[in-house]
């Protein structure tokens, strides 16, 4: 009997001191994650999927957690921040977003302003206007913030028939008819395409445009090269060769008069005076 109670002690024991073995290695474990554990900081996000055009409302936001050293500029931390004059007066959507991602500014407008085209120009740049058609204008499947190099055609002084030069390349468009929407996907027939261009560009786009027409060439999304210029006539379209023009030898100047002997009319050769 003695020998089974000691039995059962010894297990006790043991199993207790395993009991406080595990409970002493869970929390060493748990004071090691919380030590280590990444500093994280609260952002605006939406609740919902945005669209465009959208107003945002106190009512579509909600905090998130992201981890602090990996917080993106223009991020907002702050409602104030976001709503500087109060929730009545709102920004809108630039850009879609979805369900939990966090708000950026360049994805929003300031505090009272709407999605026009003023709101996507760079500092210093202007928004121009191109008259396109189906065919100028890439069939319809430009979009805002496509690039599009600009080709001009006319007549150049000095030449017969017309040419095509290229004018300039790598120009973003801003607006397509009067939307600057750039997540619509079908395909629209424009009329007119808004680009972003300096200055001098729009002097010069004015210029081409009054002079002769501007057709438009979609870049590629990932294409980073630099056009060079190009120029084609009709001639050189058309393989036409100009034949190389074989000068004239000239002839020795001759001086001759004429006199009547009797009924025959005979030509005699004289030195030239001049």
């Amino acid at each position: 009997m003695r020998i089974i109670f000691a039995a059962v002690l010894l297990a006790g024991l043991s199993l207790a001191s395993f009991a406080v073995f595990l409970a002493k290695d869970y929390m060493s474990t748990l004071q090691a994650d919380q030590a280590t554990a990444v500093p994280m900081t609260k952002v605006i996000a939406v609740k919902r999927d945005v669209s465009y055009g959208e107003p945002l409302a106190k009512d579509d936001l909600k905090f998130i957690e992201l981890p602090t050293g990996n917080i993106p500029a223009g991020i907002f931390t702050d409602v104030d921040a976001m709503f500087p004059e109060g929730f009545d007066v709102q920004r809108t959507v630039l850009r879609a977003m979805a369900t939990n991602e966090p708000v950026l500014a360049i994805k929003v407008t300031g505090p009272g302003e709407d999605a026009g085209v003023a709101t996507r120009l760079s500092e210093g740049m202007r928004a121009f206007a191109i008259r396109v058609d189906v065919a100028s204008g890439v069939s319809g499947f430009l979009r805002p913030n496509d690039r599009v190099d600009l080709f001009w055609t006319g007549a150049l002084p000095g030449k017969n028939g017309e040419a095509t030069r290229l004018i300039d390349t790598n120009v973003r468009i801003v607006a397509v008819d009067q939307s600057t929407d750039a997540e619509r996907s079908q395909a629209v027939v424009a009329r007119t395409i808004t680009v972003e261009a300096t200055p001098r560009q729009v002097a010069s786009f004015a210029q081409a445009q009054s002079s002769g027409s501007l057709s438009l060439a979609l870049v590629g999304a990932l294409d980073q090269s630099v056009s060079e210029m190009v120029e084609i006539d009709q001639r050189e379209l058309l393989g036409i060769i100009d034949e190389p023009v074989v000068a004239e030898i000239p002839r020795p100047k001759t001086c001759s008069i004429r006199t009547r002997r009797g009924s025959e009319v005979v030509e005699m050769p004289i030195p030239c005076t001049n």
